[in-house]
């Protein structure tokens, strides 16, 4: 049985999200480590705060046996799809701003998809809803990085 075919009793879905988050954590810590711009330090910081957050409240609801704010958003949040314009690349020192966004944009793309594929998998079970709620939550991060993005590096012709 495929991952997105598992359906988890709430302890063992709050690990699984609490595992994906600190990952997250760690993909941006060992970016910040490597890139010396401010500017895209910043943004990797940015991000990587988020991340503990999400961490800290999925172990808030690990302690408490549930989830709040499950009715946060009502709809999917729509996305540019800038994951498939441009290619996930490693940063290095000399990585700017533009590079610390896409390098971001593909772990929130990351983060979106592995939740999708889990709601999916408990669709109908009290596990689908906190996997729908960490989608979307992850979809609004992904969509605020791609604006960023649009923002600054994309030119209206």
């Amino acid at each position: 049985m495929s991952e997105n075919q598992v359906c988890y009793t709430f302890d063992a879905a709050v690990e699984k999200a609490i595992e994906m988050e600190d990952e997250g954590f760690r993909h941006y810590l060992a970016a910040i480590r490597k890139v010396t711009n401010k500017g895209a330090r910043e943004i990797l910081r940015d991000n990587a705060l988020d991340e503990l957050e999400h961490k800290h409240q999925l172990e808030k609801a690990l302690l408490e046996g549930r989830m709040d704010g499950g009715d946060a958003l009502d709809q999917p949040v729509p996305t540019m799809g800038l994951d498939y314009i441009f290619k996930k690349e490693e940063l290095g020192p000399n990585s700017g701003v533009r590079e610390a966004l896409i390098y971001a944009i593909h772990l929130e793309k990351e983060a979106v998809s592995f939740y999708g594929k889990i709601a999916n998998g408990c669709a109908g079970a009290p596990m689908g809803n906190l996997f729908v709620q960490l989608c979307k939550e992850e979809s609004r991060h992904l969509q605020a990085l791609e604006d960023l993005f649009e923002q600054h590096f994309m030119t209206e012709n």
